[in-house]
């Protein structure tokens, strides 16, 4: 146990996010990039300067500058990219294969080294089975050059998604596992294993009020011209384990029992999706399909409002930010009532915006029902109705729980999510023994040591994949 009293700072620690997600269009899939996107810009907000390496666009720059040159986005395998054009997971072998391959040796020699030459900490962050494998290369690259034991080295799982393809004993001994929620810490002890929880975040932006009037109109739209109207939101890939044909057959009983509902509708482009439409088909509800070419927030009303009467209006064009919060705002209730949910993160989207999240009961830990949202524990679809028709007659309790929603959400801002991290960091260590200075110092003596071992080994270590375990 170390005796110093140190603590993480940007001026005494650096990070590097390895995820096959990113911020480009091209790498963006689902929340994970979302997820690394927004944490990289928060660290590299609070200061820390934050490499974060990705498959990324194969037309844009190699690397890129952000925040004063802080933030350093890597898109990786470019030139593999270039022969797959439909996005992050298409050639999913190929580019994970040279991902493996040459990440480990540029971390080592462009990151690390450079970095404890100057008396600083990295923290390498893994997200997800695809950076499983190149974590664990790193760690025995660095261990071969002397210089894993200044490392810290997390590896967070935020799905279920290929764990087979894992050496789990492996990945554990190499770096310390972490997951989202404590409904997947509990999945991870079926694995054997035992992870530290970090859970997710959402920007401060998030919490910025949305245009009351845009809400208004929006509401206006929605109900067509009858006030008694639910308006219902859900949002997301179209997967059995969003229950969407829950969401649909509430819907439909809703209508059935004499309360007419607009719901909106933002899919993927998953076959589960003919799937709920043809229930809602069959179950009379009326659906309308909406089409834009990317616009802005009054666009996007203004197409809704010019598609005409509907139970159920099918958003097929891409949703920008601001008519997504408008939304939640505005609904009486989004949909997030997933079955399985490792976070949860559209329900927070939607608690900042003061708007009212059905969640189901699995990864949404800060979710309390009728405090700040409603908590679904059954896939019947009368639960969501039951809870919606009481809602309904308590208005008071609406507001209250809208007001709850946002003070809950402004708890899992970034910043301070950061704040619980860089704890477990300082942690971490502690246990590795890791000096924490208040300000950088050159180890002169770890340099020259680093810089004779490259030497010696530049002819053996050109391809880093000979340093596997």
């Amino acid at each position: 146990m170390m005796k110093l009293d140190g603590a993480i700072s940007p001026e005494n620690t650096l990070f590097v996010l390895l995820c096959f997600e990113g911020p480009d269009v091209y790498s963006t899939a689902g929340g994970l990039g979302t997820r690394v996107s927004e944490l990289s810009e928060a660290l590299a907000t609070q200061g820390y300067t934050t490499h974060l390496i990705y498959i990324g666009d194969p037309y844009k720059p190699s690397v890129e500058h952000r925040l004063d040159g802080r933030l350093i986005l890597k898109r990786w395998s470019q030139w593999v990219s270039k022969y797959y054009p439909n996005g992050v997971y298409d050639g999913e072998e190929q580019k994970l294969y040279d991902y493996n391959e040459s990440v480990p040796y540029h971390i080592f020699s462009e990151i690390v080294r450079p970095a404890v030459a100057e008396g600083k900490t990295v923290v390498i962050l893994g997200e997800d089975w695809h950076t499983a494998e190149v974590m664990c290369r790193t760690s025995d690259l660095l261990h071969w050059f002397g210089v894993r034991q200044k490392v810290l080295m997390l590896w967070n799982l935020n799905s279920l998604m290929s764990l087979h393809r894992i050496d789990w004993g492996r990945l554990n001994f190499v770096t310390t596992l972490c997951t989202v929620s404590k409904y997947m810490k509990h999945k991870m002890w079926e694995l054997g294993v035992n992870p530290l929880v970090i859970p997710n975040g959402i920007p401060t932006r998030h919490l910025n009020p949305v245009n009351p009037e845009a809400v208004e109109r929006l509401r206006t739209i929605a109900r067509r011209g009858d006030p008694n109207r639910f308006f219902l939101f859900k949002i997301g890939r179209f997967d059995p384990d969003k229950r969407w044909i829950m969401a649909m057959e509430a819907v439909a009983r809703l209508k059935d029992s004499g309360h007419p509902v607009t719901l909106f509708v933002r899919g993927g482009i998953e076959p589960h999706g003919a799937d709920v439409f043809r229930h809602a088909y069959h179950r009379g509800l009326h659906i309308q399909d909406v089409v834009a070419q990317r616009p802005n927030l009054q666009q996007c009303l203004d197409a809704i409002e010019q598609a005409g009467p509907a139970d159920v209006y099918n958003l097929r064009f891409f949703l920008p930010e601001e008519f997504v919060r408008t939304t939640y705002a505005a609904a009486d209730a989004t949909l997030a009532n997933s079955g399985h949910e490792p976070f949860g993160l559209v329900a927070l989207e939607v608690m900042a915006a003061q708007g009212i999240a059905v969640t189901g009961s699995t990864g949404e830990d800060y979710a309390v029902s009728f405090e700040n949202a409603i908590v679904t524990e059954t896939d019947d679809p009368d639960e969501i109705v039951g809870y919606l028709l009481y809602l309904r007659r308590h208005p008071e309790k609406q507001e209250q729980m809208r007001q709850a929603s946002q003070v809950t959400a402004r708890q899992f801002l970034w910043d301070r999510v950061i704040d619980n991290m860089v704890g477990k960091l300082e942690f971490l260590a502690r246990k590795q023994n890791i000096v924490l200075p208040a300000s950088s110092m050159i180890d002169v003596e770890t340099d020259a040591h680093i810089h004779e071992q490259v030497a010696q080994e530049v002819s053996v270590v050109s391809n880093a994949s000979r340093f596997k375990a």
